[in-house]
């Protein structure tokens, strides 16, 4: 059965002991992350299936606030990332999607992923007009369930932009294919020229 998806970015830097007073500028996805966590346990998963794009930190990150209220028994399933077709994913999160559907297992899903790396110039690969750009058309393609519109996007248009996460994205949505669900866009920024969304899917009864 599946109960419950968030989308959650993954910098190291909005961990305390790492980020120190730099958190301060990633205060919106912290918040959102820590309401993410409270929504997604109280679906009680019995297990979660997480998929990043980056071993250690694309799991780990996300965990350190949306495991928090977790039972300790909560069973755990990384999923890497090593397909460069974006519609692979998609096809992928419906075939996990029908195992789920068969399973008496409560399952949760988390889509680890920052979106565009060229947002600003002083971040870590610069900035570039498609950047921003791109962020719009997910974050917006998220709220309207819309994942014809990502799967449309041109190849090329999604280089310039320099995402890292919408594989994992297109997982989710494949995932919850064919289901009744909501979403919501908890938080995006982009403060150190990185965008940082937190969402949530949640199942209609």
């Amino acid at each position: 059965m599946l109960t419950f998806g968030v989308i959650a970015p993954h910098p190291p830097i909005i961990i305390p002991e790492i980020g120190g007073k730099e958190i301060e500028k990633v205060k919106k996805t912290i918040s959102a992350l820590e309401l993410a966590a409270k929504k997604l346990a109280a679906t009680k998963p019995d297990q979660l299936l997480i998929i990043s794009p980056h071993r250690e930190h694309g799991y780990e990150v996300p965990l350190y606030y949306l495991g928090k209220h977790l039972a300790p028994n909560t069973e755990l399933e990384e999923i890497l990332v090593t397909n460069p077709s974006y519609e692979y994913y998609f096809d992928l999160g419906k075939q996990y999607g029908e195992e789920i559907d068969k399973s008496n297992n409560r399952t949760a899903v988390i889509a680890s992923g920052d979106l565009s790396h060229v947002l600003k110039d002083d971040g870590p690969y610069g900035y570039h007009p498609e950047g921003p750009e791109l962020d719009e058309i997910i974050v917006k393609a998220v709220i309207e369930r819309d994942v014809k519109r990502l799967l449309k996007i041109d190849y090329e248009f999604l280089q310039r932009g320099a995402e890292c996460g919408l594989r994992s994205i297109l997982f989710l949505f494949g995932v919850f294919a064919g289901k009744n669900y909501s979403t919501e866009v908890l938080s995006y920024e982009g403060p150190f020229g990185v965008g940082y969304m937190v969402a949530t899917f949640t199942v209609r009864q």
